[in-house]
């Protein structure tokens, strides 16, 4: 596989001519071409395309089924410099029997010929008037374009390293629909080539199906249905071309276009595989009981050189584009929290929480996620305790910001600074006040936490933690301080996640406490554990100290969720951060990330419970297992290689 595993598949819909072969196979040629010119490898045709689906009783004729295969024979030479694998539908003749086929090409190669299986014979469908199911049809070859041709269900399609198999229409539309066994085969890509009708409601019900059938297999799955030319007699044939990939469908194509369409995607093969690895019943109960015979296809000329254009990557992966989408995602994020939450006070009886607010992002996020639960277990908001504990560098905006919004929320407020507590500390283990070091940032975090677990115990209270995945995953918590609580709410929730949270927060409560939490989102994000030379002024900013967190983010989500190396990572990171961060920067912090990802494994190790709110989560009790001292060795290396290929490509 070429570019990191992605490969860029198409779904097309030329005109066509009902009974009119060449017209049809001039306007398939175009397609493919088409395809090719926009870098695509893999392109699927609608069912019966060289023909037209509505051809009715015109099936019977040999003169339409024997110029079929002349066209299709010319097409493939036609196409034969065109290293772009597609499949086009053609009514086939085998000992007898006519079947309605998918006859997969590659550079002028027909590789082999898949009969429909599911043959719909009931309301506005009558193909076994025409057709013969291609169940059972295995380990055989066909007599066609003067070639025997591997021809039945049993197929499947090799080039560029990732494997196709072909369903038809119907074959979607049954409870066990052959992409499954395929799938089950080795199959990343399943091609259905369809003329589906279009009804009040169909298209959405289709979708559904593609998405969830693309999702079940694991799999991008590429749909492409009859559309301009097919005979209206009874029936219209709208055009659709979907590609779903692990549930993800492409956005809707022109629906009811006057002419031709395509819609591409690039899909990421090597993902789609990691995750079938990854999920252990992918391959049970007899998944792969049937033998596939894989086709293997070679391109036929050289010269041809597609370059795939550079894939679509979010900068933002935790959060959705779509602002609808974001705020249902919000909603549901805040939901789990608030019920994890909810149940963990239920089964110890407890209806107090106790919650260090600091004024900045993480505790603000509890704090609402805390309110919730309480509003929705019917308990008073003042058996929430919000407590501010200022120390060495806190500013009077993130003080009045703490303040502030537990004011405005109705919860009960508390002040405790740690200055004196914190002073006698530094006096009892040896501690120069003015050397700014860990020692003076932890015990700070530490005595925190301290006062946070003792009033708990005071007032019969559990301890909501504050901290989020993205500290988790870095290691950007003090072991035994801030890292420790008796819930941690927030602690599958990325830091640039968090941000939006809040913000999405702000449109659900009155001006006071609106304006409050849109300037937590806006204020740096800092742990205020070092005194600014400037009075007042936050000087400590983690961002500058770890690395931003939208990369950082990015790092975590491709490592974890995708089992991406730091290469595939790196690459990915260039096209998503183009114009915003260069590669020394980039790689930089990719180094960063590692190097304290695989060494601040402890602290992950003994994390309290909280609630798992995504596909990534760094729980040693579900998501990830891993030693505390597993060697960094390997993926260290391969950042520096790469570290040392920017150089020597920048010296140039």
């Amino acid at each position: 596989m070429t570019n990191y595993g992605y490969i860029r598949v198409c779904a097309g819909v030329p005109q066509v001519r009902v009974a009119d072969v060449d017209y049809n196979r001039s306007q398939t040629e175009s397609m493919v071409k088409d395809a090719a010119a926009a870098g695509a490898s893999i392109l699927v045709l609608p069912e019966l395309g060289i023909t037209g689906y509505t051809c009715g009783d015109l099936f019977e004729q040999p003169l339409l089924i024997e110029n079929a295969e002349r066209a299709v024979v010319e097409l493939a030479a036609a196409t034969s410099s065109l290293p772009v694998l597609f499949a086009v539908g053609c009514p086939v003749d085998k000992a007898g029997r006519r079947y309605n086929c998918a006859v997969v090409i590659y550079c002028g190669q027909i590789l082999g010929i898949i009969p429909k299986t599911h043959i719909p014979n009931y309301g506005e469908f009558y193909e076994r008037r025409w057709f013969e199911s291609g169940e059972g049809c295995f380990s055989d070859s066909v007599m066609f374009g003067g070639l025997a041709v591997p021809f039945g269900t049993d197929l499947i399609f090799a080039i560029e390293g990732v494997k196709v198999g072909v369903e038809i229409c119907e074959d979607l539309w049954v409870p066990n629909p052959p992409s499954v066994a395929l799938t089950g085969g080795g199959a990343d890509i399943i091609l259905n080539l369809s003329a589906s009708d279009e009804l009040i409601g169909k298209h959405d019900y289709l979708r559904s199906l593609i998405s969830q059938q693309s999702a079940r297999c694991r799999c991008v799955y590429a749909y492409a249905s009859a559309g301009w030319g097919e005979s209206s007699t009874d029936l219209v044939f709208a055009g659709n071309a979907i590609i779903g990939e692990d549930g993800v469908l492409t956005e809707p194509s022109e629906r009811f276009a006057a002419g031709s369409l395509m819609i591409c995607r690039d899909v990421d093969i090597e993902k789609l595989r990691n995750d079938r690895s990854r999920f252990s019943t992918y391959y049970d109960r007899g998944l792969q009981k049937m033998c596939f015979r894989t086709i293997e296809g070679y391109e036929g000329v050289a010269g041809w050189n597609i370059v795939m254009p550079e894939p679509e990557v979010d900068q933002l992966p935790f959060v959705p584009r779509d602002d609808r989408k974001l705020s249902e995602h919000c909603e549901e994020i805040i939901n789990i929290q608030a019920r994890g939450l909810m149940q963990r006070l239920h089964a110890i009886h407890c209806e107090k929480a106790v919650i260090g607010i600091s004024g900045g992002l993480d505790s603000t996020l509890a704090l609402l996620v805390t309110v919730r639960a309480f509003d929705r277990l019917g308990l008073d908001r003042k058996g929430i305790v919000g407590i501010t504990m200022p120390g060495m560098a806190t500013t009077s905006r993130t003080h009045n910001n703490a303040v502030g919004l537990m004011e405005a929320l109705g919860v009960t407020s508390l002040e405790i600074p740690i200055g004196k507590a914190v002073a006698q500390h530094f006096s009892d283990i040896g501690q120069d006040p003015r050397n700014f070091d860990v020692t003076y940032e932890n015990s700070q975090a530490r005595e925190r936490t301290q006062i946070l677990m003792d009033y708990a115990n005071k007032i019969n209270a559990i301890v909501v933690g504050t901290g989020d995945l993205s500290e988790l995953a870095l290691g950007w918590c003090t072991y035994n301080g801030d890292h420790m609580s008796m819930y941690s709410v927030n602690s599958s929730v990325p830091k640039t996640l968090v941000k939006h949270l809040v913000k999405w927060f702000a449109s659900e409560f009155d001006d006071k406490a609106s304006s409050i939490l849109l300037d937590i989102v806006d204020t740096p994000i800092s742990p205020e554990l070092v005194p600014s030379e400037e009075k007042d002024t936050i000087s400590q900013k983690t961002e500058d100290l770890v690395g931003p967190y939208e990369l950082h983010d990015f790092f975590i989500y491709h490592m974890l969720r995708n089992s991406f190396s730091p290469r595939k990572i790196f690459w990915l990171a260039r096209i998503a951060f183009k114009g915003r961060y260069d590669d020394k920067v980039l790689l930089k912090w990719l180094r960063n990330f590692y190097r304290r990802f695989f060494n601040q494994q402890f602290k992950r190790s003994c994390m309290p419970d909280g609630p798992k709110v995504g596909s990534v989560c760094l729980s040693p009790r579900g998501d990830w297992r891993m030693p505390s001292d597993a060697s960094s060795a390997l993926w260290l290396a391969e950042v520096d290689r790469l570290m040392e290929e920017n150089r020597q490509t920048a010296e140039k």
